[in-house]
């Protein structure tokens, strides 16, 4: 069985992965893919990552303290049919009977304030602020630059990158915009390109442009014109060097791994020239 699990945190969501780990431990034979959204203060952030649930339906895990949000995230997901769980209720409803309190609804309060934690908490925030090809005077602070065609991971893969402490910035090739210069002149950051089938990609834009009640009969999902996008986003990578992953059976975690894993190469390889 395969489940989608979104874990929407007003903190790092560093707690809510904990729980979902717990629980996912009980049940056999379930490919979980799960969507990290750490940092969710606001309804314009919530607005970006309720159209990512309509695409990928699944289970919805949120520790949110704000009631506006809480309560906008609750209606959509019942709109959706979507269940929608806030496992921290039940608890500090008991401890608050118990102690005669309210709790103070703060978010990240368990967390301890060390270097490790500020850390992972500025990398989230560097993140959510470069996505989708914002902020390129800045991309030379990035750990990781992804960069690919549209609906390839880039952004889920990207917050979780982040949620594991790596500053990370995301491009978009599009044909008809090529990127700004300044990412083919990048030292610091490692640059990834992400790739996947072409008829993978048709069909996750078709459901994405269903889930906005948009009809699907532009370019942006025919065949012939996703395999040329696909085919000058590879020839991009291989004209810079760049390492390239298939993302086309790889879940988000798979793939985070993997640009790890070369990004502690391409550190290791920069402190040696040093």
């Amino acid at each position: 069985m395969r489940l989608h699990l979104h874990l929407l945190s007003d903190s790092t969501g560093e707690t809510l992965e904990n729980i979902a780990k717990a629980a996912l431990a009980q049940f056999d034979d379930v490919e979980t893919l799960r969507h990290f959204w750490p940092m969710v203060r606001s309804e314009a952030h919530l607005e970006r990552i309720l159209q990512e649930i309509a695409q990928n339906p699944g289970l919805v895990l949120y520790t949110l303290v704000n009631p506006e949000i809480r309560r906008t995230l609750e209606a959509r997901c019942r709109a959706m049919g979507l269940p929608a769980v806030a496992p921290l209720d039940a608890v500090n409803n008991a401890l608050s009977n118990l102690l005669g309190q309210e709790a103070k609804a703060r978010p990240g309060r368990q967390h301890m304030l060390d270097a490790a934690y500020f850390a992972r908490v500025d990398a989230i925030h560097f993140t959510i602020a470069h996505d989708d090809g914002v902020g390129e005077e800045n991309w030379e602070q990035a750990d990781i630059v992804l960069v690919g065609v549209s609906r390839s991971s880039k952004t889920p893969t990207s917050i979780y990158l982040a949620n594991r402490g790596y500053k990370t910035a995301n491009v978009p090739i599009v044909i008809e915009s090529p990127p700004p210069e300044i990412l083919f002149r990048l030292k610091r950051p490692l640059v990834v390109g992400l790739t996947t089938s072409a008829d993978r990609l048709v069909q996750i834009r078709r459901n994405r442009l269903l889930s906005l009640n948009q009809q699907p009969g532009t370019s942006y999902v025919d065949q012939d014109s996703v395999q040329h996008e696909v085919a000058v986003a590879r020839r991009m990578f291989a004209d810079n060097g760049w390492p390239v992953i298939d993302v086309t059976r790889r879940s988000i975690e798979e793939t985070a791994a993997a640009i790890i894993q070369l990004c502690n190469e391409h550190r290791a390889a920069r402190d040696a020239e040093a």
